[in-house]
């Protein structure tokens, strides 16, 4: 080869190499980028103008001491009366989309369809007319852990009768909201809702034997997939929406060579088990998580599985009943198989058992550690699971202890950014929305406000909730009006006048 062409094409493939880095720091046209909350740890009053209580006022008032500051979201960042200011403080940093929740028991305060609060009706009217005047999407969850306490009495998630009343519930968001609202969640993780029957960290706090949450669960993905049918047969055509719903999924690696297997049961058990009914091309549990929990019942006694079987009717109902993946990701597991012995239990009901490394920095939430690695795993499991469905994240942030020159979160967000982009430009993976938890500092469940995830700081001292942008804030308004990875920047955090 002459030494002219050999040169030429050294040139070419550092040409090429240049734009795959530059692509995968840039977001493709189309992508919305923006940040999110829930109605229960932002909005506060919790008993103004007709909203019902929820069982998560109940769980805080009535065991204050399951919450570890004792804390509760009475006020919280008082997001009802400051909502105004919250907009502005969207449309400050420039998101494309606001991702929030709304709240069963302010638009249904008996969490029936016969008593409407159209106080909470006109509450979200005005946010979402807020969001549409800055040209900010709203992304709108139907249910995000509020159920009323009253559904609760009547066994809330383990009662099937749960799917008729979100179906109704839902009928009526549709109904008076559907038009001002384009990305419909219907549930925020499944799995977490559940463990609010296995033990006391999350609402409402029933440890129903070792069978509660798999009743739950599965009246979770009927109440979803009915939710998803009302909207494509009855208000699709006219109001053109897009219905998903929201599932954790870690990423997951083997904790030696040995264990490459275990990460994909670990993966079923945490995602799979909600992931499957719907996005699979078959439907119903993964096999696996359904062969296992049957095991163990049958050593444990029981008549049935556990995990209550899925007629064929639901698996078919269920499955498809989406138009897009909704994820939440935040950190990753080490995983590992733990053998079963004849007449023992699989551990843990999936026979996985989940670890960190050590190495892993951790994040104020000790179960937070930073794998930027692992989100690009989970995307590609996504992918390759369930034939790339569009993905759209709906949660990835970290948490500190409140600090205004927030640069570990800053970092955290380049790197998780930074995979994410690599799986889509290299692997494929079809992911057309990121959006960081959370907008502003907030009640962390049974964390209180120990944990603060927000890139807006929220002064809970002081009765007027006053906000602060913190730093990244700042970078991620950069990034949003660059539409790419910008530089990590270094300056003090702006004091909005609003």
């Amino acid at each position: 080869m002459e030494l002219r062409y050999f040169f030429a094409l050294i040139i070419l493939n550092l040409s090429i190499e240049w734009v795959i880095a530059r692509n995968n720091h840039t977001f493709p046209d189309g992508f919305l980028i923006g940040t999110a909350s829930s109605a229960y740890q932002v909005e506060g009053a919790w008993n103004t103008n007709g909203k019902g209580p929820s069982i998560w006022d109940n769980f805080t008032h009535e065991h204050p001491y399951f919450v570890v500051d004792r804390s509760n979201g009475d006020v919280a960042a008082d997001s009802y009366h400051k909502y105004n200011e919250d907009i502005d403080l969207l449309n400050e940093i420039g998101v494309d989309h606001y991702r929030l929740s709304l709240s069963w028991p302010r638009i249904l305060p008996n969490g029936f369809s016969n008593r409407i609060n159209r106080d909470g009706i006109d509450y979200y009217k005005r946010i979402l007319n807020g969001l549409r005047e800055k040209n900010i999407e709203p992304v709108v969850t139907l249910y995000h852990w509020d159920h009323p306490q009253i559904l609760e009495e009547m066994g809330g998630w383990t009662n099937e009768l749960i799917v008729e009343w979100f179906a109704d519930y839902s009928r009526i968001v549709f109904r008076e909201l559907g038009d001002k609202i384009k990305y419909i969640a219907t549930i925020n993780e499944p799995i977490m809702i559940c463990e609010g029957y296995a033990g006391t960290e999350k609402a409402p706090g029933k440890k129903i034997l070792d069978i509660g949450k798999y009743i739950c669960l599965q009246n979770i993905l009927k109440a979803h997939a009915t939710a998803y049918h009302i909207y494509d047969e009855e208000f699709r055509a006219k109001q053109g929406g897009k219905v998903g719903i929201v599932i954790p999924c870690p990423g997951m690696f083997p904790k030696t060579e040995q264990d490459t297997e275990a990460t994909d049961t670990g993966y079923q058990y945490i995602c799979g088990l909600v992931a499957h009914p719907i996005y699979s091309k078959n439907g119903d549990y993964p096999e696996v998580i359904k062969t296992r929990i049957g095991e163990n019942s049958k050593l444990q006694g029981y008549a049935a599985s556990r995990l209550p079987e899925l007629s064929q009717r639901w698996i078919q109902y269920i499955k498809g009943s989406y138009d897009y993946f909704g994820l939440n990701h935040y950190s990753s597991f080490l995983v590992e198989a733990v053998p079963k012995k004849n007449g023992s239990l699989w551990y843990n009901d999936c026979g996985v058992k989940l670890s960190f490394d050590p190495k892993w920095p951790t994040a104020a939430s000790s179960w937070l550690k930073v794998v930027p690695e692992g989100f690009a795993w989970t995307l590609n499991k996504i992918r390759t699971e369930y034939e790339n469905p569009p993905v759209y994240v709906m949660e990835n942030g970290y948490s500190d202890t409140g600090e205004l020159q927030d640069h570990k979160r800053i970092d955290y967000l380049q790197s998780y950014m930074k995979s994410m982009l690599k799986a889509m430009y290299q692997d494929g993976c079809d992911v057309r929305g990121y959006t960081v938890w959370s907008i502003l500092d907030n009640f962390e469940w049974e964390r209180g406000y120990t944990e603060k995830f927000g890139i807006v700081n929220v002064d809970f001292n002081d009765t007027n909730r006053p906000r602060k942008l913190k730093l990244s804030a700042l970078w991620l308004k950069n990034v949003i009006r660059a539409r790419r990875l910008e530089p990590i920047i270094d300056a003090a955090p702006i004091v909005l006048s609003l």
